[in-house]
């Protein structure tokens, strides 16, 4: 019998799927796909779930579903928890398994930046888990807003402060001002406008979407302060204590509610050399994204900093397209019959950001012109949805989004808090 080449991909995220999907069930290889998950899910899409526009179910996939008409893939649920190169294998909270190639594909965690009170008490918006949590957390406390009656109480309770103002930051607060003022007084009678709190967007750096144009900067500046969002900019979130965010220009917030949208790194795993790892923890590559100081590892997506690019010496944007394209390449590369390999190189498709509902902006990749308003919004809407993993998924989250645009409401704002068992 035939020995086939086992490739393991940990990580079922863009990159992780993108290069099953690209390997086109080649008989020459076992690939085995890990994930302490057993569903992938759409990150850019989890702060719809977290403030009740969306259900899990619309933006997620079970593996095996997604898997089953692979005949030269199987899944194994697991949480990687250290590395064995010299045996060529891996360690699962739940057994091992032996490479012949390794492919790290694991994506980012959130970032606190060693603020101990900040992990603590803050919540982030990372996972599916981290987004149902934000719901339940939301809700709760409106409802808990309704029994209370000081003012200053109230308006603790429901203030929200957001720390970071990349895309996700942008549209948490836009989210948040439209459900104030198109939601949340139908639902909570009991509660006047002026007891629903402020909305802060906070960044240490000197415009929101930092990484995006000037012109789609001050658009989206303008837009979310007409939505009444109080937007501080050049100041850090220093600590989180007793209900009260302190920053670094002395100043502080009194809050209930701070949603950590300030940063990620890379994970990391036992078993990789120092070397291996470089800014952002990420795991060092060449252009053809081989790890540095191994030969049949390689890292896919936001986990990877690939060196030698001279137009990203800093490593690649941790976006979907590039671990969409690195994916495709490496897979190119395994299944290519000359021998001869191809190096990466990064083909930018331009940024979009969504800011509220008729209201999005999106740099094409020259820069030449920004596209704004109602159809940056829709051409946003329709590259989400293609981003799904399934027709199911698209067809929902469409219907849901037509609903929200006809009568400015949703329909998931169910507090759902699991029963803990022993």
């Amino acid at each position: 019998m035939t020995h086939k080449h086992t490739i393991v991909i940990v990580g079922g995220g863009f990159a992780g799927l993108e290069f099953i999907k690209s390997m086109r069930d080649s008989p020459e290889f076992n690939i085995i796909l890990v994930d302490a998950n057993n569903y992938n899910f759409f990150p850019p899409l989890i702060y719809q779930v977290s403030t009740g526009f969306m259900e899990p179910s619309a933006i997620s996939y079970p593996f095996r579903k997604i898997l089953r008409q692979r005949k030269n893939t199987r899944f194994r649920l697991g949480e990687l928890k250290e590395v064995v190169p010299t045996e060529n294998k891996i360690i699962l909270d739940n057994g091992e398994l032996f490479y012949d190639t390794l492919i790290m594909a694991t994506g980012t965690e959130t970032n606190f930046f060693g603020n101990k009170n900040i992990e603590k008490y803050s919540l982030p918006m990372k996972t599916i888990s981290d987004a149902l949590s934000l719901r339940n957390v939301i809700f709760t406390r409106l409802d808990r807003a309704t029994r209370l009656t000081d003012s200053a109480a109230r308006k603790k309770l429901l203030t929200f402060v957001i720390a970071g103002a990349g895309p996700t930051g942008v549209e948490l607060s836009g989210i948040f001002a439209e459900m104030r003022d198109h939601i949340l007084q139908k639902d909570y009678p009991e509660l006047d406008k002026k007891d629903l709190g402020d909305i802060y967007l906070l960044d240490g750096q000197d415009a929101v979407l930092a990484a995006m144009s000037t012109k789609s900067q001050k658009y989206t500046y303008k837009k979310l302060q007409e939505l009444g969002v109080k937007i501080i900019l050049n100041t850090l979130v220093t600590d989180f204590v007793e209900e009260t965010v302190h920053l670094s220009n002395g100043n502080t917030i009194a809050a209930k509610n701070l949603i950590w949208a300030a940063g990620v790194s890379a994970r990391t795993f036992e078993g990789f050399k120092e070397i291996s790892f470089g800014r952002g923890k990420r795991l060092k590559t060449n252009t053809y994204n081989l790890v540095d100081g191994y030969d049949n590892i390689y890292a896919l997506g936001d986990c990877a900093l690939i060196l030698g690019d001279k137009d990203y010496p800093d490593g690649h944007p941790q976006l979907a397209q590039p671990a969409l394209q690195q994916a495709k390449n490496l897979a190119a590369n395994f299944l290519g019959k000359n021998g001869k390999w191809k190096p990466f190189v990064y083909k930018n498709k331009g940024s979009l950001a969504i800011i509220g509902r008729n209201k999005a902006v999106l740099d094409p990749p020259k820069e030449r012109f920004f596209v704004k308003g109602f159809w940056a919004w829709l051409i946003w809407i329709f590259v989400h949805i293609m981003g799904l993993v399934n027709f199911k998924n698209k067809v929902r989250t469409l219907y849901n989004w037509i609903g929200y645009y006809l009568y400015k409401d949703q329909y998931f704002r169910m507090i759902i808090k699991p029963r803990e068992r022993g």
